[in-house]
């Protein structure tokens, strides 16, 4: 297997993983997937008192990882993962806001946490699919798929609008999101994120800026950052509690990365699943570089598989140019703060757009896949699961804490091994 694919050229209609748009639409597409990776690859770092430059440097080189494992043929983003968060916060006693005293602790239990996920993805390279199959088949993993974007979906509703004006803003920012996808034809609707979020922010600007009805968009911030900069590096410390409270998220990734490889394979029509245990095993690798370098764990984006099924592009050259301007975002403090003026409610609106499309990628494994609702096992995972993720469910036994996706993961999987022993 080549380590590049022959990408055949194509212009127009669905795009394969093995083919591209020409270079300069190919790069347009990847500063979408940027866009789109983004907010939830600097918020989770945030959130956990990690330096988001890092965050967003170890994105690009994770993805580059993760291409070079599974040898171009499965298109993926690999972003800042939300399922480390309550288990971090727990193991180094972070309370959130500003940077985390104990961010080494952390770092160790990453990689431990990659360790393990490389394990399993080695284990499924030798012994196949069928096994893991069999304790997440597609009732579990799309409900899983679904469950991420309806556990974020409060992000943006109740943490990026902070007044009547923003929340207003949210609203202007998906209509034009929907306005581009369902009234533009060619290039401009294949870039119906970017161009959205950029008419939003344009008419924020007049708003604001020019009409004084909100806060107004600070490029101050734009001018004063410097060009390069290396990003805040850190060293990890192993600790046995760290490890053993954060390794066991290595499960709550393989059911995410196993979700999106089906959401893939459905939308693009291709088999997927002979690259599973590669596409494990180079998230693995990208998480235990990240975590050795101050980065958060990462995981396939969602985010971007939900680009994926509103453009209908799958090429794996375009998550190349976004791995590529990643890095370079990583080590330039200017371009960082350029993303970062798009405004918050703006960004609510984008975000509100993109996890509804993951949380519809996870239905459309359901429907591609014939899940039968009339079977109450069915029924029962699908329900308790989404429920579970929604409400955030949250369980604790001593300092281990298991978040809302982290239980509707494992709630699905136990769920569904137990009820269809019936």
């Amino acid at each position: 297997m080549s380590l590049f694919p022959r990408w055949r050229e194509k212009t127009e209609g669905i795009v394969a993983p093995d083919e591209r748009l020409p270079w300069p639409q190919t790069f347009a597409m990847g500063v979408q997937h940027v866009i789109a990776m983004f907010g939830a690859t600097v918020l989770a770092p945030l959130l956990m008192g990690f330096d988001p430059n890092v965050a967003i440097l170890m994105s690009g080189i994770g993805t580059l990882i993760f291409f070079a494992v599974v040898g171009g043929r499965v298109p993926s983003y690999l972003g800042s993962s939300f399922a480390f968060i309550g288990v971090v916060l727990t193991a180094t006693g972070h309370a959130g806001g500003g940077p985390n005293p104990h961010l080494g602790v952390a770092l160790g239990g990453i990689i431990a946490c990659g360790a393990l996920y490389t394990l399993i993805g080695l284990l499924v390279s030798a012994t196949g699919t069928r096994w893991i199959e069999r304790f997440m088949p597609p009732v579990v993993t799309g409900a899983v798929v679904a469950v991420i974007g309806l556990n974020l979906a409060s992000v943006p509703v109740k943490n990026m609008a902070p007044t009547a004006f923003d929340t207003w803003m949210q609203a202007v920012t998906f209509l034009c999101v929907g306005a581009v996808a369902v009234f533009t034809r060619g290039m401009l609707q294949r870039l119906l994120i970017l161009v959205g979020l950029v008419a939003a922010t344009a008419i924020y600007a007049v708003l604001t800026n020019g009409l004084g009805l909100g806060q107004p968009i600070d490029l101050s911030r734009i001018a004063a950052a410097p060009w390069f900069g290396l990003p805040r590096f850190a060293a990890p410390e192993f600790s046995a509690n760290a490890a053993l409270l954060i390794a066991p998220v290595a499960i709550i990734l393989v059911a995410e990365n196993l979700g999106h490889l089906k959401a893939v394979s459905a939308m693009t029509g291709q088999d997927l699943d002979r690259y599973m245990g590669r596409a494990f095993i180079g998230d693995g690798l990208a998480t235990m570089v990240s975590g050795a370098s101050g980065g958060t764990g990462v995981t396939t984006y969602a985010e971007n598989i939900g680009v994926m099924a509103a453009t209908k592009i799958y090429s794996t050259a375009i998550f190349v140019v976004a791995a590529l301007i990643a890095v370079v975002l990583g080590f330039s403090p200017k371009f960082g703060a350029l993303i970062q003026s798009v405004p918050l409610a703006v960004m609510g609106g984008v975000s509100i757009v993109v996890f509804g499309l993951i949380t519809v990628a996870g239905a459309k494994i359901w429907v591609d896949n014939r899940v039968d609702f009339s079977d109450n096992t069915n029924l029962i995972v699908a329900a308790v699961t989404l429920i579970l993720g929604t409400g955030d469910f949250t369980l604790q036994l001593g300092q281990f804490k298991l978040g809302g996706i982290g239980t509707a993961t494992f709630g699905a999987i136990l769920l569904y091994a137990l009820l269809r022993r019936r």
